[in-house]
């Protein structure tokens, strides 16, 4: 492309909310973690490498074939499950990257090298743990 000679209607994103393509063989709820694959596409929360938390599912879904069907969702700040035992998260870990363990449950750890990552801890409460689903704010961090 060469530099422009005029002035130019350039379109952006409004609001928060997204669409992207499930990934092979989903079955996906509303209100479950999102991630996204290696390949691009979005997968339902689960323990798996190679993945980033995207958001929160905000209509239930299913696949059959990689890339063929679109899932509506949303980045932000969502409250899901706190893991137990060593894993469990705690206000000390605010502002520290969690781990998806399954489409509604967070961890502390990476599980060994065995989970990827959600987001960031925003809270802790009793009911759970509030996490910023934002990937690339996930990535940069762990870069």
């Amino acid at each position: 492309m060469v530099a422009l000679t005029q002035d130019r209607n350039t379109p952006r994103a409004e609001g928060d909310e997204r669409t992207g393509l499930l990934g092979l063989n989903q079955a996906i709820f509303a209100g479950a973690i999102l991630m996204r694959n290696a390949s691009g596409d979005l997968i339902e929360g689960a323990t798996a490498t190679g993945c980033y938390g995207v958001g929160m599912a905000l209509e239930r879904q299913a696949s059959t074939a990689a890339g063929a069907t679109a899932i509506r969702y949303r980045p932000g700040v969502f409250r899901f499950a706190n893991s137990a035992a060593g894993d469990l998260i705690t206000r000390a870990d605010i502002g520290a990257v969690c781990y998806i363990v399954d489409d509604q449950t967070v961890a502390k750890t990476n599980g060994t090298n065995t989970r990827s990552p959600a987001g960031i801890v925003d809270s802790v409460d009793a009911q759970g743990v509030w996490v910023r689903f934002d990937e690339a704010l996930t990535r940069a961090i762990l870069s």
